[in-house]
């Protein structure tokens, strides 16, 4: 099956959930996120704005504030394309809707968080497998995001957000995919760093 068929599937999966069911598993997935050794002191993180039938992060987004974690979200690059910058997340945010629809704290240099500084990168996928593999939107921001972590430039802990039923036992990858260190579903933490 082609990536684009597997995306269509499984987007066809997340589809099929529930409001309730996005909900319950977002609780659940926060509850796993928020016990992890990682997460037991205040930390720089980048989250993300969900979509569409994404696993639903506001919620996770504000206890993640609570916990007293620094959140910044992701806004398309103004001049390198394909590219992301992050920008603090707080009560004064100002939004703007992107080119595929998504909201975006409006663009403030002062509100940018260099990539070096954050210490956790919250990641949406489609579909993950066993080895951490993911598939994505198709545009390849994340795996240019995450390029100069896997190369060992700094650190950083990319963690997925996903249902159970985005898991898939293996994924065809391209040699820019970038794998994620983590997933983390409603029923189990899955860690490939070991």
């Amino acid at each position: 099956m082609s990536q684009q068929q597997l995306r269509q599937q499984y987007f066809n999966a997340r589809a099929s959930q529930t409001n309730a069911q996005r909900q319950l598993a977002a609780q659940q997935v926060s509850e796993h996120l928020l016990a992890l050794p990682e997460l037991q002191v205040p930390r720089t993180i980048a989250s993300y704005y969900s979509v569409k039938a994404e696993l639903p992060t506001a919620v996770l987004n504000e206890q993640l504030q609570h916990h007293g974690h620094q959140i910044s979200l992701p806004v398309l690059h103004p001049f390198r394309r394909g590219h992301l910058l992050f920008l603090k997340l707080h009560s004064q945010t100002r939004w703007n809707t992107n080119q595929f629809g998504i909201p975006e704290p409006q663009l403030n240099v002062q509100e940018v968080v260099p990539i070096q500084q954050l210490e956790i990168i919250l990641v949406p996928l489609v579909a993950f497998d066993a080895q951490g593999n993911r598939l994505g939107m198709g545009g390849g921001y994340y795996d240019r995001t995450l390029q100069h972590w896997y190369q060992g430039r700094h650190q950083l802990l990319p963690i997925g957000l996903a249902y159970d039923q985005q898991f898939i036992d293996h994924l065809p990858t391209q040699p820019w995919d970038i794998p994620l260190a983590m997933v983390i579903t409603p029923s189990k933490v899955w860690d490939f760093r070991q």
